[in-house]
């Protein structure tokens, strides 16, 4: 007599493929999707001194998954030498061996592609910055062999949308949109770093550079600097946005969510170092609502 397990069904092979790209893609975990939207959606609304345009909120809001996306498979496909050691990407497709190398690459190509075909309706700037952005998501995964500072790559790489939106919508990028970029990069620098704290042992043992790896024993210390230049730089581009109560209440609530991944990360385990890391979210998702508060109170 056969088992019940024996006669489950047996999931078609086209469904097995498409969960292993779904995984590889990180759309499983959609945090980083979360983390890219949030400055995207700061810069949409400001450069638009309000809602922006909706062809154009469509073109960045699928950007951001679509190169979210593509930048999740060339990521893997850096790291497959290193994911099979780390205990948090052990199991990750590539790693495991159920996406090739070659199937990641044509992956990544074909979602890069259908990005820039979204940009391609936009004007002749956004498309001129957007071979700049596949130049940052191409190389950001290869620096963690290099240098200490892939976060700070990962946040230069992660915030070109906030550049592009000013360009798309103005037609240049104005001071203020820099600075805002300028914010971007110094926070995902920051909570990349709590990420990067999950896995510093891991690393080290098979030699992986990070911010965490860097920092040492004064990770915390410098967390709190690189955390009050953020605060610091969306201040300054509330005054250079003549931004006013509702916006400085957004940046309060996500300062209250920042201290209580402090709280949380006093001992430095893995566990609160991801709750940190996956909180950020929250704290995006704050400074943005002052913002369309902001607009939306003024009429």
């Amino acid at each position: 007599m056969s088992s019940p397990a024996s006669q489950a069904p047996v999931r078609p092979a086209w469904k097995s493929r498409l969960d292993a790209y779904w995984r590889l893609t990180r759309n499983d975990r959609p945090i980083g999707w979360l983390l890219l939207l949030w400055p995207t959606w700061w810069a949409l609304w400001i450069a638009s001194g309000g809602v922006p345009a909706p062809w154009t909120w469509f073109v960045f809001t699928a950007g951001v998954w679509l190169t979210r996306s593509a930048g999740c498979v060339i990521n893997d496909y850096a790291d497959r030498w290193l994911d099979p050691h780390v205990e948090r990407t052990r199991g990750r497709p590539l790693a495991t061996g159920e996406v090739s190398g070659r199937e990641a690459l044509v992956l990544f190509a074909l979602l890069m592609l259908a990005a820039f075909a979204l940009v391609l309706t936009l004007n002749r700037l956004t498309v001129l910055l957007s071979f700049v952005g596949l130049l940052l998501a191409a190389t950001y995964p290869y620096l963690k062999r290099y240098t200490h500072l892939p976060q700070v790559y990962l946040g230069m790489s992660f915030g070109w949308a906030i550049p592009m939106a000013f360009a798309a919508v103005l037609g240049e990028i104005p001071p203020v949109g820099w600075l805002l970029y300028v914010a971007n990069i110094v926070w995902s620098t920051a909570y990349d770093t709590w990420y990067a704290m999950v896995d510093r042992e891991d690393d080290l043992k098979v030699g992986g550079k990070s911010t965490a790896i860097l920092f040492g024993r004064l990770d915390l210390q410098i967390q709190g600097v690189l955390y009050a230049l953020v605060f610091l730089a969306l201040v300054l581009v509330g005054q250079r946005a003549g931004l006013g109560v509702p916006y400085r209440a957004g940046l309060g609530v996500a300062l209250v969510l920042v201290a209580w991944e402090f709280w949380i990360c006093r001992g430095r385990e893995r566990a609160p170092c991801f709750r940190a890391f996956l909180h950020n979210h929250w704290v995006g998702m704050s400074v943005f609502a002052g913002i369309a508060a902001e607009f939306a109170l003024r009429g």
